[in-house]
């Protein structure tokens, strides 16, 4: 393992932005697919890849409950606002 990966493995998933996250679980996902990783790596590959999954999914979501859309009036005033799925509970289908 390179230095470089050493270093990505060690970063701190929390404190990761959406982007981040992402970007480094694709080149996750690429080098497993290519299929050149000794086995331990591959272990240590996946496994940061379930927890940059997780972090995704969860900034995902975190998003989702942000976004709001504009209850109108019968006379098309605005009343307020409301999650845009309705429940904000509800799983993310990804």
């Amino acid at each position: 393992m390179d230095d470089e990966t050493q270093g990505q493995l060690q970063s701190p998933v929390e404190a990761m932005t959406f982007e981040a996250a992402m970007g480094e679980l694709e080149e996750i996902v690429d080098r497993l697919e290519k299929g050149n990783v000794p086995l331990e790596e591959s272990i240590a590959y996946y496994e940061r890849g379930e927890a940059l999954k997780t972090r995704c999914d969860d900034l995902l979501k975190r998003a989702e409950m942000r976004v709001e859309k504009v209850r109108l009036r019968s006379g098309g005033t605005p009343s307020g606002t409301e999650p845009l799925d309705g429940d904000a509970d509800d799983d993310v289908p990804f």
